[in-house]
C-alpha cells in the first residue's frame, strides 16, 4: 500500500459553522494542516456580503497562518442558487453569484471554486433542465478563464440533484464544455452511495481529475474516518496506484461535529496517521 503524504489531508470549514472564521484557522495550524478548502458561507466568507477589504483581512489571515487555499467552494445546495432553474431570476442570480465566488478565489489566490449542477424540477424534462446548467457552466467557465481560475464539477448524491450524480453524467457534462478550465472531482460520499468505484474516476477523468473530498460514511453522511465503514484502505490503495497526489479534502457535513468540530479533525487523523509520510 502506498503512503500518503500529510501535506494532502485538508482542512475544510463546513463544520466549523459555529465558531468564527479565525478559530478554524487557528485549528488548522494546531493540528499542522498546510491546505485548507473554504467553504463560502454566512457567517465566513459569503461573497454577498463581504467587501473587498474584508476579503484582503481574511487573505492576511490565511498567509499569516501559513496556509495555502486550495479551491474555494460557494455555499450552493442550502442557499437559493441553482445553475439549472427554471426561472430566470434565480439562475441569474446564480450565474452571478459563481461569478463573484471566482472573483473572491482570485482575490484568495485560490486555483479552483466547486461548481454543481444544481436540479431541475423532477417532473420537468431532464433535457431541458440539462441544457440550462450546460449554458451556465459555459457562461462561468469563460469567465474563469478570464481571472486564471478553474471550475470543478462535483457530482452530487440524487437527493440533491437530478442533473450530476455519477461518472457518467459528469463525463457528458465535461465533453460537452471544450476548455481547461473546467474539470472534475469526486466526493466519496455519492461514490458510495452510488456503488461506484474510485479506481474509474481516475480511469476515465485521467488528467481531468483534479480534486477529491476524501470522508467517511454508512454510506453517506460526510462522516469523520473512523465513523462510518468506507473501505479506506481500498481508497489508499487506489490513490498510490494513480500516484495522486492533490488536495484530499475532509469535507464534514453531519451536525453531529458542529459543537466540537475539533474532536472530528482529531479522529480523522488518528485513524489515517498510519497511512501518512
Amino acid at each position: 500500500m502506498g503512503k500518503l503524504r500529510r501535506s494532502q489531508i485538508t482542512g475544510m470549514n463546513f463544520h466549523y459553522l459555529h465558531y468564527p472564521l479565525n478559530y478554524f484557522l487557528d485549528a488548522m495550524v494546531k493540528y499542522e494542516f498546510e491546505k485548507i478548502e473554504l467553504w463560502g458561507a454566512a457567517p465566513h466568507l459569503y461573497v454577498e456580503d463581504l467587501s473587498l477589504a474584508e476579503i484582503h483581512a481574511i487573505k492576511r489571515g490565511i498567509d499569516r497562518r501559513k496556509l495555502e487555499v486550495v479551491c474555494f467552494t460557494p455555499e450552493q445546495c442550502m442557499y437559493p442558487i441553482n445553475l439549472a432553474a427554471k426561472e430566470s431570476v434565480i439562475r441569474k442570480r446564480s450565474v452571478a453569484y459563481f461569478k463573484k465566488s471566482i472573483d473572491v478565489a482570485h482575490e484568495l489566490e485560490a486555483p479552483m471554486v466547486l461548481v454543481t449542477a444544481g436540479r431541475g424540477y423532477r417532473n420537468e424534462s431532464r433535457q431541458e433542465a440539462w441544457n440550462r446548467t450546460h449554458d451556465s457552466l459555459e457562461q462561468l467557465t469563460a469567465y474563469a478563464e478570464k481571472q486564471g481560475i478553474v471550475l470543478t464539477l462535483e457530482p452530487l448524491q440524487k437527493i440533491e440533484s437530478n442533473l450530476i450524480t455519477t461518472l457518467p453524467e459528469l463525463k457528458e457534462m465535461l465533453r460537452s464544455i471544450s476548455s481547461p478550465h473546467i474539470k472534475g472531482m469526486v466526493d466519496t460520499i455519492p461514490l458510495a452511495v452510488e456503488g461506484e468505484e474510485l479506481a474509474s474516476y481516475f480511469d476515465q477523468l485521467q488528467d481531468d481529475l483534479v480534486h477529491i473530498h476524501f470522508i467517511d460514511g454508512n454510506p453517506g453522511g460526510h462522516l469523520a474516518w473512523g465513523d462510518g465503514s468506507l473501505p479506506l484502505e481500498g481508497y489508499l490503495d487506489t490513490l498510490g496506484d494513480y500516484n495522486y497526489n492533490r488536495a484530499l479534502t475532509l469535507e464534514f457535513t453531519s451536525s453531529q461535529y458542529l459543537r466540537d468540530p475539533n474532536e472530528a479533525i482529531e479522529k480523522s487523523l488518528q485513524c489515517l496517521a498510519p497511512y501518512l509520510v
